[in-house]
Parts: C-alpha cells; structure tokens; sequence
C-alpha cells in the first residue's frame, strides 16, 4: 500500500506558489509564509485568484505532484498534471470494458448496493445517538426504505433503470438528514439537497466536501493508470470526471455526510462562517479553513478495510478502491469489491 501523502491548500487570495530547491513555496504579499518539502505533497489545491509560476508547474508535473484551481466557493476550474502513470494495456482493457453490458451492468449495481448500504449505516448510525423518539423512528423507517430499494436493483436489467432507483434512494436519504442534525437552536437543516447553488449552510459545507472527494478519487484512478473520464454510471461528457464520479458514489456517505454532520453536531461550524452570495450560500475562508484542517486530520486515521483486511488510513481508501479496480481490469480479481463500511 502506498505512502498517505498531504495535500497542500492555498485559501489566501493573491497567493504566489512558487519551487525553491525541492520545496514548495508560498508568498503572500511578498513574504514567505510556507515552505513545504515536495516529497510530502500528492496535491496542490489553490481557491480562488491565485498565481503560480511557471517553473513551478513543471516542478509538480516531474514529481507527480497534481495542481488543482477551485473558484474561492469550491467550484472545480481545472487542473495540471505530469505524464500518465500507468500502462497503455490497462487503459485499453478500461475502455473495452465499457461495451461489456454484462460488465457495466453489474458494476453499476454493485456501486449502488455500496451506496445504499451505507447510507443506510449513517441513518442507523445516527438512531443509536440521543435524538428524540420521534426522529429515531424517521431514521429507522428511512432505513427500511433504503433496504427495499436496494432489493429493487436486483430486478433492473438496464443502467438507466438503477439511476432512477438511485435517485429514489438519494430522495428518501436526504429527507431524513435533518433528523441527523442535533443543533435545531443555531438554525442548521438541510431542507432538501439543493447543488448549484447551495441555497444553505449543510447544503454548502457537504457540496465543498464532494469536491474535496472527487478531487482525490480523481488523482487516485490516475495514479494506478486508469482513466477517470470513462465512467460506467455517470454519462459520458466533455469535461467531466465521470469514472471519479462513479466510484466517490459508494464513499459519499461514509466518507463526507457523516463528516460534515460531524462538523455542525460539535459545534466546529457556526453560522460566522458561511456567506451569501444572492440566493447561494458558501463557506467564507476561515469555514474552509476549519473544514479543511479536519478534513485532513480525518483522513489521518486508520480503518480495517472491509476486503483487503489491512489496516490503512481514510485517506487511502480512495486509492485502494482504484487499485481493486485495477486489478479486475488486469483479471487478478473476478469482480469489483465496492467500500461497505462496516
């Protein structure tokens, strides 16, 4: 298993980045504020206007370090990387996998079996704690719900029938997430899922959340050589990450929505640090900040993964999914084992 490596996030507006020797530098209004040794760093996530230099650029994409630029609200604008790692064979086998409807159909539902079973876990999860009565039988009942359509994926013979029993899952999911939030006095609800924009608070930390996600799952398939635009769930589209998106399904729950409820249930964020922007709400620089620093000290702690049975940290969990799937494409494993925490 590899080495967990950090990733280095630049919040402060007008930052310069730049390489001194084998370090990565960070000028703020001309003075040197960070100074970080390359060999720790897998990432480089700048917010908003920021500037890089040039030999930098080609610093990160000799050692394999990926430069991610997001709008100050966390929306993905682009991204640079060095040569692709991995073998031309494996890609193939990747791309000829997707004319495979036997393939394709019985990944699909697996990432979905994955999906429901943990967002089922995070309900349940959240049953145990001590909530009211009344909001323990929501989540109970949500449960139940979640487990009948998971059955009902065994009758979907098409990808595009198991979307629409994905999306009935994610509908009754999020109407029980505010029975999961324990600070009714601070005005903190979901209120349904609402993305682009996010019209509030939860709806604003848990979309800045999946973009962290969807950046390190992007980076993981690229580092055992898969190519993270071909998906299998999502459609193909210019632009778009849709293989990275397919497999973040399965982690989502686990990895971000008990996260950011963890977040707001402790009291780590308060209404301070979220702005509006018209109808759209956002993390303001220290919400991100404060996101980001547990974000980070959430991916440093060690699970049991439930298939390889390694003791590995959160963070990796990305890319020991990819590699799984790697190994399928390779025919060292005979299907995909999806993330079921457990």
């Amino acid at each position: 298993m590899k080495k967990l490596l950090n990733t280095l996030y630049v919040l402060t507006p007008e930052s310069y980045l730049y390489h001194r020797n084998e370090n990565i530098c960070v000028k703020v209004g001309g003075e040197e504020k960070v100074s970080i040794p390359a060999l720790t760093l897998e990432n480089i996530v700048c917010f908003g206007v920021n500037t890089v230099s040039t030999p930098l650029i080609g610093f990160c994409g000799e050692k394999g370090i990926a430069l991610t630029f997001l709008s100050g609200n966390g929306r993905f604008l682009g991204r640079v990387t060095g040569p692709v790692s991995g073998n031309v064979l494996l890609r193939t086998a990747q791309y000829a996998s997707t004319g495979r409807r036997d393939f394709v159909d019985t990944l699909v539902r697996d990432l979905l079996y994955a999906k429901l079973r943990n967002s089922k876990e995070v309900l349940l999860r959240a049953a145990r704690g001590n909530l009211p009565e009344n909001d323990v039988v929501r989540l109970k009942e949500g449960a139940q719900r979640l487990s009948a359509l998971a059955r009902q994926l065994a009758d979907c013979s098409e990808v595009d029938s198991m979307r629409g029993v994905e999306g009935a899952a994610a509908s009754e999911y999020f109407s029980c997430f505010d029975c999961m939030l324990r600070t009714p006095a601070h005005g903190f609800a979901l209120e349904g899922r609402s993305r682009r924009p996010p019209k509030n608070e939860v709806n604003a930390a848990l979309s800045f959340t999946y973009t962290l996600l969807a950046s390190e799952m992007r980076s993981a398939l690229e580092s055992v050589g898969l190519d993270p635009a071909v998906g299998y769930l999502h459609a193909l589209r210019p632009g778009r990450a849709s293989f990275a998106l397919d497999m973040m399904e399965e982690l989502r729950a686990a990895l971000c929505d008990r996260f950011v409820i963890s977040l707001f249930n402790l009291g780590q964020l308060s209404l301070s640090d979220f702005e509006a922007d018209g109808e759209a709400v956002y993390l303001d620089e220290r919400g991100r900040k404060t996101l980001l620093t547990s974000w980070q000290k959430r991916k440093g702690e060690t699970i049991v993964h439930p298939f390889l049975q390694e003791k590995i940290p959160i963070g990796l969990i990305p890319y020991a999914q990819a590699m799984l799937f790697a190994r399928v494409l390779r025919g060292d494993l005979d299907r995909y084992p999806p993330f079921v925490w457990r």
